[in-house]
């Protein structure tokens, strides 16, 4: 990590660091993802050299756009197309849910524990659309929900937006956006 003016910038590994260690406990939010069925998956470097995957700002974690076509996802889960077209409404629920695991291995890896997320703020989501498609806020519940489940009703509900855009990178099928108050 990067300390300066009061901001920490995260530092992506080199390589393909597991996050999870065999030695390490696992915290009290990583036990309900499992209990879940849910894992975090590993993160990557970020891959340019002039921005990070979050950016830490007294107690704020702000989070760059985590999209499905950045990262491996589950074979399960589809990573490209506009919904409305090639993907599902449901597919894209899915998507947005593997998408929030991959926001909070970077949340993970930033701050050591997601036990330190005292509550989600905000996120912010961009659905990639097919003409017609008018249910973004659906698309983008899959990762709200998931982070309401977490951290529960006092915590984990949050302010949001979901909107429809014409064309995301790599034709990935969306990206969210998303701010985090941390604990000291």
């Amino acid at each position: 990590m990067y300390k300066g003016a009061g901001i920490t910038f995260g530092v992506r590994p080199a390589g393909n660091r597991s996050i999870l260690r065999k030695d390490v406990q696992l915290g009290e939010i990583e036990k309900k993802l499992k209990a879940l069925g849910h894992t975090l998956p590993k993160t990557h470097p970020y891959p340019s050299p002039n921005r990070t995957a979050c950016v830490q700002v007294g107690n704020i974690l702000f989070l760059s756009g985590h999209g499905s076509g950045r990262h491996a996802m589950p074979a399960d889960v589809k990573q490209y197309g506009k919904v409305g077209a090639e993907v599902t409404e449901d597919e894209a629920y899915q998507t947005a849910r593997a998408v929030a695991l991959q926001m909070m291995s970077s949340i993970k890896e930033a701050v050591g524990s997601l036990d330190r997320v005292k509550r989600v703020i905000r996120l912010f989501g961009m659905v990639n659309s097919a003409p017609g498609f008018e249910r973004q806020f659906a698309v983008i519940d899959g990762a709200s929900d998931l982070f309401f489940e977490l951290w529960g009703p006092e915590f984990g509900k949050h302010a949001r937006a979901a909107v429809g855009v014409a064309e995301l990178p790599r034709r990935a099928i969306l990206e969210i956006m998303g701010e985090f108050e941390i604990r000291e």
